[in-house]
């Protein structure tokens, strides 16, 4: 009996050690120390040393260690472990870990991630956002743009080549805006709020493109002559990646290039003779300098031993002879510019090569790296934007529009959407501030940017659902007072773009996760290519016990986790917030457990089984999503009005991360294997819920009324009330409406009628005449009905408008026009 307990005693130590991660040596010392203590009790005796000595000797003893275990496992390893291909390697190879690398660790460092800096804007970014940005949004008119002209007018382009809206990433050195990540997305998030086609028109030219490229890759002559050019807007970019033959399978391209003497100009050359085929370009109609994308190929060996020298990327003048562009594709009724661009037998100097010769061949991995950084920014940002802008509007909307005799957003289903919208939005700004802040700090997180593309582009798509749902016909009706319609359409072009989502979540995040953030994995497929066989067993022996030691502490992990539900766990606060911050600890040793086993069990296969590690990858994105949460909360100061937000966007991400845990155990291949775990991690079953009725109940309030938890919510979005602004009348409206709420109270007290509210101008009218309320009253009821009407009522067309050739081309009033308005009205005001 005293044997079986000190063999408990023994396996605790272990555990204990496991647990904390401890060094091999001060576990080592930890087990013999409860050995020698056993001793001195009695209870272990020779033969209980001679068997601790035949498990730990030969692991504690690398030079027996490497020769009779470590030597097996890797030539098991290598017959095993798939082929990687080129583009796979240098997709894993691009990029870099950050709070990604603490998730799969299975003890996130929560001291180390508060200290991360909360991102700021300098004062030139934000009299940029209050200044150039304010007033583009002022000229915007949506209706014209999208069905009269199917583009922006000639001013609004020229305003932004003026104000350098395209030079947001290129240096100050050569004449560019050099605004930080941070910045970019707050532009881009306001932007978004009032236009997608001004937002991708924007956006686009500073993510992945020829800007981009040429900074971090381009010679020093194409650096002077381009970059300059981009950042007043004499040059438009583009960059042509897709083909019809390879979308999301980008490395596939069958685009080529072969390098051969030529004549350009009038003089013989060595150059290259390009054939491709591009579609979904977006810019490529009015592009001036195309970024391309193509397979290089040198037969006759002009430029060294090396004949397929891969994927490459050049930078072609529009005016190239055989340029084939300026088509167009008009995506979902959004007319940003889009198009194809295509060439066949197209000579031109080895020169266009963005980096030169000494670059061909590089090009992929060039686009990786990028990639991941403008992955971040981008559409993430967009959708943000879009999401906070909705968020008000549909919160206003739900307040003013009457049913009933109430307010639409006092019934629950309205409840239920309002809740969603207005958490989402939360989660999305949140995601964005500290994405770009990882950015800012040098990271390209390749990881982070799947994670934000692929969940904050599906979280607007629920927004807009949601938001049309609660609008209703107001939603449907496109026309000049619709603010909703085009988005609704529009949504599924962020979901296909920039690697498809079905692509992103089965493929990119737990697949370059689990490569990229694993601490060892990556570790042992190097060792494993070496070919120093002596170098190769060292580093793999490293890596492999490195990676067990890991495996047995997420073990230990996750069945305390299990045990006491995290709340032994430390948190690095002790509020309503802990509990998040302990179950996030125990998922995280979960996440690293999981992955390890389906690695042992399913190896090679686990590519294959896209189900399965795209269930691994929500776990994961959900850690993160959660992480940004608590972040903001912490970066704003705590504000206890913020809660509800906040538990509703926690509540989402673990109760959705249980349900992938959950369906990840139930369709793993072995039982045998899945039965065991899900003891280990899910014993008692799910610990969250979906967020309550009572939640979303807290966040419909906040959204139906002004208050500093909205404002915050909202914080940079376009609600300029200047004459024309549908979402600045839209907050005026609302503004309106709950200051004549008492007032109306008032009259329907005296009058000892229950009115709807509704022709309130004509009631102001007859409350004056009967000495109710004053003028300053009956004013305020009269504008109140004026914007109301302006909230419910659609638009109507006589049939001949709706015919794009035939429309009236209305022009919004210009900046000047605007304001010379707004001043005659507050003197009639006055």
């Amino acid at each position: 009996m005293n044997e079986l307990l000190w063999f408990f005693i023994i396996l605790a130590t272990y555990g204990i050690t496991a647990y904390k991660q401890t060094s091999t040596q001060t576990t080592l010392v930890a087990l013999v120390s409860a050995m020698m203590i056993g001793s001195i009790f009695g209870s272990i005796g020779f033969f209980g040393w001679i068997a601790f000595a035949i498990i730990v000797v030969p692991l504690s003893y690398s030079p027996w260690r490497k020769e009779f275990i470590t030597k097996k496992l890797l030539a098991f390893y290598k017959s095993v472990m798939p082929e990687m291909s080129t583009t796979e390697q240098e997709a894993i190879d691009a990029g870099t870990v950050w709070w990604d690398g603490d998730i799969f660790s299975g003890k996130p460092d929560w001291k180390k991630f508060h200290a991360i800096a909360q991102p700021r804007l300098t004062p030139e970014e934000q009299a940029f956002l209050d200044g150039p940005c304010e007033e583009v949004c002022n000229m915007v008119d949506e209706w014209q743009i999208n069905h009269v002209d199917a583009d922006m007018s000639d001013e609004i382009w020229q305003y932004l080549k003026d104000n350098k809206f395209f030079a947001m990433i290129i240096k100050k050195e050569f004449g560019g805006l050099e605004f930080s990540a941070f910045a970019q997305s707050r532009v881009l998030q306001k932007l978004a709020g009032v236009s997608a086609v001004l937002s991708s028109t924007v956006g686009v030219p500073n993510s992945l493109g020829p800007g981009e490229l040429l900074q971090h890759y381009g010679t020093k002559a194409q650096q002077d002559h381009y970059l300059p050019r981009l950042a007043v807007g004499d040059e438009i970019p583009c960059f042509a990646l897709t083909s019809p033959e390879a979308g999301s399978d980008a490395g596939a391209i069958p685009d080529y290039g072969v390098v051969c003497k030529g004549k350009f100009e009038g003089k013989e050359i060595l150059g290259m003779r390009l054939t491709f085929s591009k579609r979904y370009i977006t810019l490529a109609p009015v592009a001036t300098v195309i970024g391309l994308a193509f397979k290089l190929e040198d037969p006759d060996g002009l430029l060294g031993d090396t004949k397929d020298l891969g994927i490459t990327c050049a930078l072609i003048p529009r005016d190239t002879k055989g340029l084939d562009i300026g088509r167009r594709h008009f995506p979902l009724n959004v007319p940003f510019h889009n198009g194809p661009v295509r060439g066949t037998d197209i000579f031109v100097p080895l020169s266009y090569i963005i980096g030169g010769e000494a670059m061909a061949g590089k090009g992929w991995r060039m686009l990786m790296e990028c990639l991941s950084v403008g992955r971040c920014i981008t559409l993430p940002s967009s959708a943000a934007g879009g999401a906070k802008a909705l968020a008000l509007a549909t919160g206003a909307y739900s307040r003013i529009r009457r049913q009933f005799r109430m307010p639409i957003g006092q019934m629950e289903g309205v409840e239920e959407m309002l809740g969603r919208i207005g958490g989402n939005a939360y989660l999305m700004d949140a995601v964005t501030s500290l994405s770009t802040a990882g950015v800012d700090l040098g990271q390209k997180p390749s990881v982070i940017s799947a994670i934000c593309k692929y969940h904050l582009t599906e979280r607007m798509r629920q927004i807009v659902n949601d938001s049309m749902d609660v609008h209703g016909g107001k939603g449907i009706c496109l026309g000049p007072n619709n603010y909703l319609g085009r988005a609704y359409q529009g949504v599924p072009i962020s979901i296909t773009v920039e690697g498809a989502n079905i692509l992103t979540r089965n493929m990119m995040i737990f697949g370059q996760g689990a490569m990229r953030c694993h601490p060892f994995v990556l570790k042992e497929i190097y060792a494993s290519q070496m070919e120093d066989k002596s170098e190769q067993l060292d580093s793999f022996d490293d890596a492999v016990f490195g990676h067990i030691r890991f495996a047995v502490s997420n073990t230990f992990r996750s069945i305390w986790f299990s045990l006491t539900g995290g709340r032994l766990s430390a948190a690095p606060f002790k509020d309503e917030t802990a509990k998040y911050y302990k179950s996030m600890q125990g998922y995280s040793a979960n996440l690293a457990l999981l992955t390890d086993v389906s690695m042992g069990v399913l190896g090679g296969s686990l590519k294959r089984r896209e189900r399965l590690s795209a269930r691994l990858g929500d776990i994961l994105s959900y850690l993160y999503l959660g992480s940004a949460v608590l972040k903001r909360f912490d970066e704003q100061g705590r504000n206890h009005d913020d809660l509800p937000f906040v538990h509703w966007a926690m509540q989402d991400c673990l109760s959705k991360l249980e349900i992938a845990l959950d369906d990840f155990l139930a369709n793993f291949p072995s039982k045998a294997v899945s039965i065991p775990l899900r003891l280990l991690v899910l014993p008692f079953g799910k610990r969250y819920s979906a967020p309550s009725d009572s939640i979303e109940h807290e966040i419909a309030d906040v959204l139906q009324k002004p208050n500093a938890t909205r404002d915050r919510l909202g914080y940079g979005q376009y609600v300029n009330q200047e004459h024309g602004s549908l979402f600045g009348d839209l907050e005026q409206t609302l503004v309106n409406v709950v200051k004549s709420e008492p007032i109306f109270d008032k009259i329907c007290k005296a009058l000892g009628e229950k009115l709807p509210m509704t022709g309130l101008d004509k009631l102001a009218e007859r409350a004056l005449a009967e000495n109710i309320i004053t003028q300053e009253e009956a004013d305020l009821l009269s504008e109140t009905e004026a914007g109301r009407l302006r909230t419910i009522n659609v638009d109507d067309f006589d049939p001949q408008e709706l015919l794009m050739s035939t429309s009236k081309k209305v022009k919004k009033p210009t900046a000047a026009k605007r304001k010379a308005t707004k001043t005659s009205k507050d003197a009639k005001a006055a």
